[in-house]
């Protein structure tokens, strides 16, 4: 018995050495080691991925993620958007007056569609006409609200999370955004200070999807009337920018939006950090998704914990949260029947900076 237990200590000891050799000595494992690194530096546990590539590489990694995002918002998008282009469909000869009529109707504002692919499942939403979606934000001062109690309060049929906020220690109120907030055409939110332009994702007033780099001047003279900060852009003028999986920042819980030509909007949902249910997915994932559904522009929203779907009253897909409702957030993009009467008012109007605690609950 002494000697099976002396071969099984000698074999696993074997067995570590030549895993530790592979994962720190050969590509493949090089590439393993990073691919964890990156998706560690997307969560709470961020300080952790010095434990897998050392403190320096990730310093480095971190900051050359964030010029490439920056130099990914650079080009000027030029697509532009025709509701008609894509016909409603003939019917067939012969078909009755009820078939004709059910295949010409008009599209359901929004469909929802399930997807899935290696190690993650989610949603992708089509907003069917993009006039209709506003920019939510929280009802009272303070604090964050979850998406599916912006949904209800406003009267949305649907909804997902918007963009970024100050989150310390990832466990933030949910309450001071980063960047820009537009709704309805006003600047609710900013804090770019000296800062002359910031990544934006929006809608003009016409529906036609706004990501990239902006300045507020810019902003104003395209007609943008909705947007949040958040990066990077992953889609622009048709094409994708993110070369492979490897280039994607790691597997986490995504929300990106993106737009069609014919002007529909596709927000993709992706659940993870649920093993069994969903590990999650990079950022060539979602661009794949995006340009396989028809998108020509497309951009990443906040993801991880704060990735969150609503439609009808619930939520249907599973935050990586300990409340099934997700995140408090400070801002959401929602779909209404009728988005001019929405009553969305400016949480911030009249605060100072130094009103805005993020950490206090």
């Amino acid at each position: 018995m002494m000697r099976f237990f002396t071969g099984l200590i000698t074999v696993t000891l074997l067995l570590g050495g030549v895993g530790t050799v592979w994962l720190f000595l050969t590509p493949s494992g090089t590439n393993l080691r990073y691919l964890m690194a990156d998706t560690l530096i997307t969560t709470q546990h961020r300080s952790w991925a010095k434990y897998i590539i050392g403190q320096h590489a990730m310093e480095t990694r971190v900051q050359a993620y964030q010029q490439q995002f920056n130099e990914m918002g650079e080009e000027r998008d030029t697509h532009e958007i025709h509701p008609d282009s894509v016909p409603a469909q003939a019917p067939a000869a012969g078909t009755n007056h009820e078939a004709e009529t059910a295949l010409t109707e008009k599209k359901p504002l929004v469909e929802i569609e399930e997807i899935s692919g290696h190690g993650y499942s989610g949603y992708v939403m089509t907003v069917n006409d993009p006039t209709k979606i506003r920019i939510g934000v929280p009802e009272k001062k303070g604090r964050g609200e979850r998406v599916l109690s912006m949904a209800e309060r406003t009267g949305a049929i649907a909804g997902v999370n918007g963009g970024g906020f100050a989150d310390p220690n990832w466990q933030g109120n949910g309450f001071q955004p980063i960047g820009i907030v537009m709704s309805g055409g006003e600047l609710f939110y900013d804090d770019l200070g000296k800062s002359k332009s910031t990544q934006v994702v929006g809608l003009d007033d016409n529906g036609k999807m706004v990501a990239g780099r902006y300045s507020l001047d810019e902003l104003k003279a395209l007609g943008v009337k909705e947007a949040v900060t958040f990066q990077p852009r992953i889609i622009v003028n048709g094409k994708g920018l993110i070369k492979d999986a490897a280039d994607g920042w790691g597997i986490a819980p995504r929300t990106a939006m993106g737009q069609r030509e014919d002007g529909a909007i596709l927000f993709v949902v992706i659940d993870g950090r649920q093993p069994g249910h969903s590990i999650g997915a990079n950022l060539y994932d979602v661009q794949q998704i995006m340009l396989e559904h028809g998108a020509v522009i497309a951009a990443n929203l906040d993801g991880g914990s704060s990735t969150v779907l609503v439609k009808d009253g619930q939520v249907l897909n599973k935050p990586s949260t300990k409340s099934s409702e997700g995140r408090y957030l400070p801002s959401a993009f929602l779909v209404f029947e009728h988005p001019e009467l929405a009553e969305i008012q400016n949480v911030w109007a009249g605060l100072k900076p130094g009103d805005i605690d993020p950490g206090k609950w």
